[in-house]
């Protein structure tokens, strides 16, 4: 068939967008890559022996000659999120760059198909197998705290489109009636390192299985360093839980959901402490209906002002304030316990940063187990990026989507010289210049020894 003669060729020039200048657009045969960056984070993969850890712990194993390693898969999928992939398609993006294979070590790079087929390899043995050595392996380098770690607990909702394992109707604050999954996550809240992470079916209530979650958490944690104090949110106020926390001795702060009961104890405190002109704290000791042992609530009681949103509940029978309620056995002053909770607030960005910086909701399959092994992936890189910060000497934490954007785009060419190749990184994208220093901490970091692992005195 004889083409068309009207057919126009794809134009060789542009008109900028503001200006009338002309430009000329080429190909060029050298391989160019915006993730120049990605070297920095290359380097600490390097140092702290990733590749050897996931190596040694892989539980896939392939059996064609013309196949590709299951680790440099996994390391090629946390790379593609790394650099903002949000589904398994976007993987595909980067198998054209070159410059990126050449930093990775990889002379082809995976398939988002490849990619898909090793998680659904993983079931429920593989996926513990997998992940409770690599949580060990991380958990090894963590700083030691003198007062120990906090953890808080939460949960979120993945919404789905489809028919996956597990994908059931449940709570859904955004779209109601949505099939979705129900994770649940486990944060040291000083350390930003997410300690363990479930993937459940979306009709679980929020503290469904919680006890079993946590047993697992800690049986991860050891005696490393002591757990401080766990903070939830009134989704896990139950007397099981409670208990169960009573029992491991462990400090707890929880939001006290607001029942006929709770309220009217609330309204009854006559003993109130002021803070200040809007706030005053009270306490009140009571066993509710149903519960194993009589426990204590902190009230913090805040009056109602014009132009400003209160936190809290109003009482039909004390008008004008609004109250939170927390039930604690720590014996801490009300005001304490109070502030000692608002730190929590962090969790909720750990959680933003998962969904909206790394995908973590993004990645799904048919089967369960295999969105459950992409997940746990997702939130092993979480926690890489944020050992990688520490060990980098940066200030301040960042989310990932900073660290992106900040430290892993840069754009540069992939050269040779001699036998030897070469990342030529883009000066005018900050190149070397600022990323030497983020380069010679991590090679001079000191990696934490864990305290269990600690080699004995010669004496």
């Amino acid at each position: 068939m004889e083409s068309n003669a009207t057919d126009k060729p794809v134009p060789r020039e542009i008109t900028a967008l503001l200006s009338d200048e002309r430009l000329i657009l080429r190909e060029t045969q050298r391989a160019v890559t915006p993730f120049g960056g990605v070297a920095v984070f290359i380097s600490f993969l390097g140092k702290i022996g990733f590749v050897k850890a996931v190596r040694e712990h892989m539980p896939i194993r392939w059996r064609s000659p013309n196949q590709i390693d299951p680790t440099s898969t996994y390391t090629a999928f946390l790379i593609s999120v790394l650099v903002g992939a949000r589904r398994f398609a976007h993987a595909s993006l980067l198998r054209g760059d070159r410059a990126l294979h050449a930093l990775m070590g990889l002379e082809r790079f995976p398939t988002d198909d490849t990619i898909r087929n090793l998680f659904r390899a993983f079931g429920m043995g593989q996926v513990q197998r997998l992940y409770e050595p690599l949580a060990e392996w991380q958990m090894q380098r963590l700083p030691q705290r003198e007062d120990g770690y906090t953890l808080d607990l939460d949960s979120t909702v993945f919404e789905r489109y489809g028919q996956q394992e597990g994908s059931l109707k449940g709570h859904n604050p955004r779209k109601h009636g949505r099939p979705s999954h129900h994770p649940l996550l486990a944060v040291l809240s000083e350390a930003h390192f997410l300690l363990h992470g479930w993937l459940r079916s979306g009709n679980c209530g929020t503290s469904r299985g919680v006890e079993e979650f946590l047993k697992e958490a800690l049986a991860l944690w050891g005696q490393r360093e002591k757990i401080r104090l766990l903070r939830a949110d009134s989704g896990f106020f139950d007397d099981k839980l409670l208990s169960f926390l009573e029992q491991r001795l462990l400090p707890y702060i929880v939001v006290a959901r607001l029942t006929p009961w709770v309220k009217r104890a609330a309204q009854r405190v006559e003993q109130w402490t002021m803070l200040d002109d809007d706030y005053a704290v009270g306490e009140f000791r009571i066993q509710l209906h149903g519960w194993s042992t009589e426990r204590r609530f902190v009230v913090i009681r805040e009056q109602v002002r014009e132009g400003r949103d209160s936190v809290g509940r109003k009482l039909i029978d004390v008008p004008g304030y609004t109250f939170r309620v927390f039930v604690t056995s720590c014996g801490d002053p009300p005001e304490e316990i109070w502030r000692g909770y608002n730190r929590r607030a962090d969790m909720e960005n750990r959680i933003a940063e998962l969904k909206h910086d790394l995908g973590a909701d993004g990645f799904c399959m048919k089967q369960f187990f295999a969105t459950e092994a992409a997940f746990r992936a997702v939130l092993v890189l979480f926690n890489l990026l944020a050992e990688f910060q520490r060990a980098a000497g940066l200030p301040i934490y960042r989310a990932p989507a900073t660290i992106r954007t900040q430290v892993l785009t840069c754009g540069a060419i992939l050269g040779r010289t001699g036998r030897r190749l070469v990342i030529h990184l883009s000066e005018t994208w900050g190149g070397l210049k600022t990323r030497i220093p983020l380069l010679d901490s991590i090679l001079n970091w000191q990696i934490p020894t864990s305290p269990k692992l600690a080699p004995a005195l010669i004496t």
